[in-house]
């Protein structure tokens, strides 16, 4: 939907160009973090630190991420630390 007028839209658009690249590199940068933290705010309490990465990436990503393949990569990275940490 977009329920926006092309005067409004091309306003908004010359302004957004009129910025730097850096304001506007730190804006999406906020809007994302923003947008991060009210997902983690939306989940339930308590669930494991793979478990909430796992949810996020649905939630962010959704089909463009293989998010099996990502939570095998954490389950993998937290065995080899537990693995380390055990070696020390």
């Amino acid at each position: 939907m977009n329920d926006t007028s092309p005067e409004i839209a091309k306003l908004v658009r010359e302004m957004m160009l009129a910025r730097s690249g850096e304001e506007r590199m730190l804006m999406g940068s906020q809007m994302f973090e923003v947008a991060r933290t009210m997902i983690l705010a939306s989940f339930p309490p308590g669930l494991s630190d793979i478990e909430t990465k796992r949810r996020l990436c649905e939630r962010l990503y959704g089909d463009e991420v293989d998010v099996e393949g990502f939570v095998a990569y954490l389950e993998a990275r937290a065995a080899a630390g537990r693995s380390a940490a055990a070696n020390d």
